[in-house]
């Protein structure tokens, strides 16, 4: 069963509650369990069906992190010549010093209890990115950097949609440590990579692992706290390796440059049904780099994110082309004025890649699409009537409330 990590929780005495919120769904002998790490942290519905050029060296580098600022990285293997997998424990010493100042432990309560997560410093300003799930149906929340140092803060944004949230800070100091970001389409299966986060309470803990696999669609179903209707959270994720355990649910992934390259956000992990909490069996998923920047400046901008919107009704589907079976996302449905509509994609076309990468289910469709920005344009490959055949769409701004 595969499951994510929930949040370390105390609920009050004398009795506990069950908390309201995220669910779980199986698929096959697994389930995935979202790392539920906040006050009306709950249950997550998640199902994965299918990459980082991690750096080595161990001296310091000046890169740009969230904000624009400067902070400390990890040189690139560059200097030494080391290959990427062939990172050391040494350099991997040097990686935890510099990511370190720039992970923070989050403190939550609410009607139903209390909970920890973790989360990374995006900027000078006093900005902290988090999963959504982890601040989900909080009415207090505290910030602990990795000095100890406590500090009030306010959800600025939260889109549960792509399960991200920002964090402000009250009275910020003037010395935080945003973290570096990488690039994480420059991560290949392979990389060495490193979680950082806030595991059980555990603060400042550091695992290491690979980069197990690239665009991994993984859905969670989150329950907003106040409608109590179910939200599709779909995500183009990395599969890692390194250890990622309740708690860690928006701590940082980096590449062995010290760069982030995704915040952690769940976990395949093997449970009895009804089991709250569960652990790392190196099935670890995390919310890639460009996703969070995308999501993340439009949440300190505006409080509130918008997402691409290509307009169709999908199912798993194929087709045979040249004597050869493709599967990929089935058309059943295009909505009038879409964008689908606009290129000419019709009801019966079978999708099966975008920009150059293949798709073999809706699912993984749809992930693509949400790790896109409005306004971007997009090569479609479809098969119809037997034939293949491509053209390019520019995605819209996604309807409220519509996947």
């Amino acid at each position: 069963m595969t499951t994510y990590p929930s949040q370390q929780q105390n609920v009050p005495a004398p009795t506990p509650q069950p908390r309201a919120g995220r669910r779980w769904a199986d698929i096959g002998i697994a389930s995935i369990l979202s790392a539920l790490l906040a006050t009306g942290g709950t249950y997550a519905v998640v199902t994965a069906t299918d990459g980082d050029a991690g750096q080595t060296g161990s001296t310091a580098a000046q890169t740009t992190d969230a904000g624009g600022q400067t902070s400390d990285a990890v040189e690139d293997g560059a200097a030494t010549g080391t290959p990427a997998s062939f990172t050391t424990d040494a350099e991997w010493a040097a990686v935890a010093e510099a990511v370190g100042p720039s992970v923070v432990s989050i403190e939550v309560a609410g009607f139903s209890g209390s909970g920890s997560g973790s989360g990374v410093v995006w900027d000078a300003e006093g900005h902290v990115i988090t999963n959504a799930h982890v601040v989900e149906g909080a009415q207090e929340v505290q910030v602990v950097l990795a000095d100890g140092r406590r500090y009030e803060a306010t959800v600025a944004g939260s889109d549960p949609s792509s399960d991200l949230a920002v964090l402000s800070l009250a009275d910020a100091p003037d010395d935080l440590s945003p973290i570096a970001v990488g690039d994480d389409a420059a991560l290949r299966v392979g990389d060495p990579v490193m979680a950082v986060g806030n595991p059980l309470g555990l603060s400042g803990t550091v695992t290491t692992g690979i980069v197990s696999a690239l665009d991994r669609p993984v859905t969670t179903e989150a329950v907003n706290a106040q409608t109590g209707i179910p939200e599709a959270v779909v995500t183009n994720a990395i599969q890692t390796s390194a250890a990622i355990n309740p708690g860690n649910s928006g701590g940082a992934l980096v590449n062995a440059a010290g760069e982030l390259v995704g915040i952690n956000s769940s976990i395949a992990s093997i449970a009895s049904p009804g089991q709250s909490q569960a652990g790392s069996i190196g099935i670890g998923f995390a919310i890639p780099a460009g996703k969070v920047r995308l999501i993340a400046d439009q949440l300190i901008e505006t409080g509130r994110a918008e997402h691409a919107f290509l307009g169709v009704g999908l199912a798993d589907g194929s087709a045979e082309v040249d004597g050869a079976v493709r599967t990929g996302a089935l058309v059943r449905q295009v909505e009038p004025g879409s964008p689908a509509a606009g290129a000419g994609l019709q009801d019966g076309d079978l999708i099966t890649a975008i920009d150059g990468e293949h798709v073999t289910s809706s699912l993984a469709l749809v992930g693509q699409i949400r790790e896109r920005g409005t306004g971007e344009e997009a090569e479609l490959e479809y098969v119809r009537d037997g034939e293949l055949a491509t053209v390019s769409v520019t995605l819209d701004t996604r309807p409220d409330e519509q996947p």
